[in-house]
């Protein structure tokens, strides 16, 4: 079964945006933890301009399904808060401190040593580890050869082509995931999934694993209401 974790960023922008803490960020990963999220992902940033390292450790209090930090490892605080408080996984992306939001996968053939340094450090604290990836063969063997324990594959190319051509879209994703389950990575997937799209993108990749939704979901969520919206995120995955 596909867990879906909510990403809970833009809930955080939306509580800065004020300067107080309204909406509450605790109460609100609480919640969707209630109304049947499987995990809640979190993607601190140096300039702290929606997730702010505080709440890692806040947070870090009263999750109780996966709790999953994503970020750049090499940037501003990333590495000591995730081994300070341990999640269940840390997923390393390579967003730079101009990145409105996560925009390319990492080149593991490129970063190969490096990353495969952080990955064994990540994974002798006891925390899985996954790497963002574009769907290209040579990125998901490279990963493969990092020593990750999962990729998460970038969907925003699915996202955007879905409503042109739902077939080609898919195709590259298809062929990532299957070579990912022939090397043995475990297979995460995020970026511009939607109630629009995620049905047809669960139901053609072999062995997912987990998605990782916030801004889709969180839009939603103000038309909807947040129970719902998760509810039919979860029916999603499991049509």
């Amino acid at each position: 079964m596909t867990k879906l974790s909510v990403n809970i960023n833009k809930i955080a922008t939306l509580r800065n945006s004020r300067g107080h803490d309204m909406p509450n960020l605790v109460k609100t990963a609480l919640d969707c933890e209630r109304f049947g999220a499987e995990g809640i992902t979190i993607h601190p940033r140096p300039d702290e301009r929606h997730i702010k390292y505080q709440d890692v450790f806040d947070l870090k209090k009263i999750v109780t399904t996966e709790y999953n930090i994503e970020g750049n490892p090499t940037e501003g605080r990333f590495e000591e808060v995730v081994l300070t408080n341990l999640p269940t996984q840390a997923t390393l992306v390579p967003d730079t401190l101009s990145a409105v939001t996560s925009n390319a996968g990492w080149d593991t053939v490129t970063h190969q040593e490096h990353l495969k340094k952080l990955v064994k450090k990540y994974q002798d604290a006891g925390i899985r580890v996954s790497i963002f990836v574009d769907p290209d063969i040579k990125m998901v063997e490279g990963a493969a050869a990092i020593g990750t324990d999962r990729i998460e594959l970038y969907t925003e190319s699915f996202a955007s082509e879905y409503a042109a051509n739902k077939e080609k879209a898919i195709e590259p994703f298809v062929k990532a995931a299957e070579r990912a389950q022939e090397l043995g990575l475990g297979l995460n997937a995020g970026h511009d999934l939607s109630l629009e799209n995620l049905a047809y993108f669960h139901q053609n990749i072999p062995g997912l694993l987990e998605v990782s939704i916030g801004h889709a979901l969180i839009c939603d969520a103000l038309y909807l209401g947040l129970e719902n919206t998760i509810q039919l995120y979860l029916r999603q995955l499991n049509k």
